[in-house]
């Protein structure tokens, strides 16, 4: 690709998701959890797919929901993809009517091993469209705020093991400052940023998200 693709995650206000999505980002993420201090509901989420329109993906935040939940979410929303943050199980992405993303949280070297042995429980014919790495934690599903560490991944990739795996993201206690050394190390194929764009959780700062686009793409 050209560019890092980049997620700019948690928007809450329909006019902010079109100014992200003016500013370049590639994927915007929409927060359906509960517990989440960025969580919105399906209208909102309606008001903000049907705001960005086709400008950039819009990308749907669970954890441990049921698959009839996020069909039903996706069907009021509009969002194109569903990004799994919980325990899920591999056989809910055959009953998910949208691409999947399915995020794993990065505590050690053994996080590759955890990742195949989820992928190869997927029922036959299904796949997922990315594997998301995350900062571990224990009680948090995510929004950690905080990195994980990144040479854990470069490590794998050097010794060949991340070759089969879908396209990766990397998210986790990303910044403006920190986003292209991230690049460098890990060498992913999207970038994926909430807090650390934001003045207050779920507002987001523009001098910000112009800063982490530009470290980002320029990387």
């Amino acid at each position: 690709m050209s560019s890092m693709h980049v997620k700019i995650c948690g928007l809450t206000d329909p006019q902010q998701a079109v100014t992200v999505a003016q500013m370049g980002a590639d994927a915007i993420g929409l927060n359906f959890v509960p517990s989440s201090k960025r969580c919105i509901t399906p209208e909102r989420g309606a008001e903000i797919v049907s705001a960005v329109g086709d400008t950039t993906r819009t990308v749907g935040l669970f954890v441990d929901a049921s698959a009839e939940e996020i069909n039903t979410v996706a069907a009021k929303t509009g969002i194109s993809r569903v990004q799994l943050h919980g325990r899920e199980s591999p056989d809910i992405v055959a009953d998910i009517h949208l691409p999947c993303w399915k995020v794993f949280h990065v505590a050690d070297e053994h996080f590759v091993v955890e990742i195949h042995d989820w992928l190869i429980c997927l029922p036959d014919g299904v796949e997922i469209e990315a594997v998301l790495l995350d900062t571990y934690r224990p009680g948090l599903a995510g929004g950690t705020g905080e990195t994980f560490n990144w040479n854990l991944v470069a490590q794998m990739r050097s010794e060949g093991l991340l070759g089969d795996l879908p396209p990766l993201i990397l998210a986790g206690g990303l910044t403006p400052e920190n986003v292209a050394e991230a690049i460098r190390v890990v060498q992913p194929d999207m970038v994926d940023v909430a807090g650390g764009v934001e003045s207050a959780p779920g507002v987001k700062d523009p001098r910000k998200v112009q800063a982490f686009l530009q470290a980002a793409k320029q990387s």
